[in-house]
């Protein structure tokens, strides 16, 4: 009968059994029968001729073996192996563990897909198992981790799955037995990192972790779980923002063990964080004042901010640095409550209080002082030029000023909406439900300003006018190629324009698309449920999009587009009041729209005191004399 090699004592690196031992148990019948088959096997592949032709030798065919067939060996404790780095491994599998394990429904072959039928007589080491034929999202992780790059440059001794996790006897990181258990990992991690184990262990995180304080962070809590990533040389943004504000930022950790709540807010305020913040890399982060594995509390004489460490600690990044100097605080709250921990806390305090009041106080009267002057000087500026142009009758003032409250309270509430965090949301108070009924409700209002506007232009005489004046002509595209030439230096004119151009006309009819693609897709948003009865969901996030793009499109048109025309430009600038009475000065209307029929012709007084403007054009002749208040009929 054939006795398989590793049953042989002394042979290849097995371990022969103790004295007083049971001798291995003898190969089952079933192992005998696949052997003798795989012996069959060669013998007819040599005597077809198949082997040995020059053919590369075929990987070996996996088999069907059972756990027991394995156990027949592994279930010795003394079966061991030797490493490539001179590490004695051992290969022993306790049956009852592995049974209790996540994988106990696994077969051995599952997992160790390199046995054939003839081992271990083919001397072939079993390779590493492959995590990733189950867990390929872990592995993937792990690979672009410091353990993974060391592996992948040849590193025997770096740590695989099996190191962490367990070989036969893996069990979830819950269970108390697993190597990664939170009171377990710094043992685990220590197998190798036995140094920083030993001072992470001595700092106050460790010292809590061993009374089984589970929101104590272990080492995957800093150094991520299968990504393990190296902190050293990591930006102090990252160590202050991703690293230790995962504790020392939580509500629920400051609170259930008193720790100060603003020790991440003042460090971002501080220096310090100000500097990280703008990317520089030499910044001090957390843990070059506290630590970094052997963390202690200030008033521990270790510490390295102890009183009487701190002077050694500044002076790592300040060389020179005194006991006066280390005095100065890196968490100071100028918001905190009055009297501090200490003389500089309290003058600090002060000094804020004094400087608002200040603030408040001298730029309040400057605003006022120049608030009063402006007013006085527009109201001079507007006598020195009667307005009596109408331009706007009173429904036309009132649709566009419904029009402009709620665009203004639309862009607030709905951007508000969009950046909970923004200043917008707070000026709106903390309710997300008076946002969104803010929003909602102006909404409305401009979707019913825009059915009055609608009513307007088809039943009043005035407003069907104004429909047709409105209307984009051959002349617009002409008036625009023609401005663009004047402004490029290339006419010395500019085109005369009528009751409209097509600046007017290009904002009256960007209005009337906005407003029905917001109210359409705004009434989608609003009513989705009803809304997804007949229709896709996907539609209503298509809605949403579009809301939410459109809104940026109209809100900066208005500021570069409108704004300009009726505030920044220097022929109306501060502010053309044609919005709020309707009137212009017959000077200004003379010079943007001498082709209307109803533009006032120059009185004789003032063509002799004025000159003509420069590029201004000369309006038709026999328009009528200005000898009144005359009325434009515009919109």
């Amino acid at each position: 009968m054939h006795i398989p090699r590793h049953f042989r004592a002394g042979k290849k690196g097995c371990r022969k059994a103790k004295p007083g031992k049971a001798s291995r148990r003898a190969p089952t019948q079933g192992v005998r029968v696949k052997a003798l088959l795989g012996l069959t096997l060669s013998v007819f592949l040599t005597a077809t001729g198949l082997a040995g032709q020059g053919m590369p030798n075929p990987a070996p065919v996996p088999v069907d073996r059972s756990n027991k067939d394995c156990l027949d060996c592994h279930s010795d404790p003394d079966l061991t192996r030797t490493n490539a780095v001179g590490r004695v491994i051992s290969l022993f599998v306790d049956e009852a563990r592995l049974a209790r394990s996540v994988h106990r429904t696994n077969t051995c072959v599952s997992c160790h897909v390199g046995v054939t039928l003839q081992h271990p007589d083919d001397e072939r080491p079993v390779g590493p198992v492959d995590c990733a034929r189950c867990h390929a999202a872990q592995s993937e992780t792990f690979h672009a981790s410091v353990h993974g790059r060391a592996l992948q440059a040849g590193r025997a001794e770096a740590a695989t799955c099996q190191d962490c996790h367990g070989g036969h006897e893996v069990v979830p990181p819950t269970d108390a037995a697993s190597p990664l258990h939170f009171t377990r990992q710094p043992e685990t991690c220590g197998s190798c990192h036995d140094t920083e184990a030993a001072d992470f262990l001595a700092g106050i995180h460790g010292k809590a972790l061993t009374r089984g304080i589970r929101e104590a962070p272990t080492c995957t809590d800093c150094h991520s779980e299968h990504r393990i990533e190296t902190l050293r040389g990591a930006a102090p943004q990252y160590i202050a923002r991703d690293v230790c504000s995962r504790c020392h930022a939580s509500e629920r950790i400051n609170t259930k063990f008193r720790l100060p709540s603003d020790r991440v807010e003042t460090f971002f305020q501080s220096y310090h964080g100000l500097a990280a913040q703008y990317g520089l890399p030499v910044a001090a982060n957390c843990g070059s004042c506290h630590g970094y594995h052997k963390v202690l509390p200030s008033t521990d004489p270790e510490s390295s901010i102890h009183p009487a460490n701190l002077v050694r600690t500044c002076g790592q990044c300040h060389p020179g640095a005194t006991e006066k100097f280390a005095l100065s605080r890196v968490h100071v709250d100028v918001r905190g409550v009055r009297g501090g921990p200490d003389v500089g806390s309290r003058i600090n305090w002060w000094v804020r209080r004094i400087y608002l009041v200040l603030i408040a106080c001298t730029v309040g009267a400057m605003l006022m002082h120049n608030g009063l002057l402006f007013w006085r000087k527009l109201c001079h500026r507007l006598r020195g030029h009667p307005r009596t142009v109408l331009r706007m009758d009173r429904v036309q003032r009132w649709q566009h000023g419904l029009l402009a409250s709620s665009f203004f309270v639309l862009a607030i509430s709905g951007f508000a909406l969009s950046y909970p965090d923004s200043w917008l949301a707070h000026l709106l108070g903390n309710s997300e439900p008076f946002r969104r009924w803010v929003h909602r409700w102006a909404g409305v209002v401009l979707l019913l300003t825009g059915l009055w506007h609608l009513v307007y232009i088809s039943v009043s005489a005035e407003g069907r006018r104004l429909l047709r004046d409105l209307r984009p002509r051959a002349r617009d595209f002409r008036d625009l190629v023609g401005m663009i030439g004047y402004l490029v230096g290339r006419r010395s004119q500019r085109p005369l324009i009528g009751r409209f151009g097509y600046t007017e006309k290009f904002e009256y009819w960007a209005v009337v698309w906005g407003t029905v693609l917001m109210g359409v897709t705004g009434l989608l948003m609003w009513f989705k449920l009803e809304v997804t009865q007949w229709l896709p969901r996907w539609v209503v996030d298509v809605a949403l999009t579009i809301h939410f793009y459109e809104a940026i499109l109209a809100c900066l048109a208005i500021v570069v587009w409108h704004f300009y025309h009726v505030i920044f430009d220097p022929d109306v600038y501060p502010v053309n009041p044609a919005f709020w009475d309707g009137r212009v000065s017959a000077e200004w209307y003379r010079e943007e729209h001498p082709l209307d029929p109803m533009c006032p012709a120059p009185s004789r007084s003032s063509e002799a005191a004025t000159a003509a403007p420069v590029g201004a054009s000369t309006p038709p002749a026999g328009t009528p004399s200005e000898s009144g208040p005359v009325e434009s009929k515009r919109a």
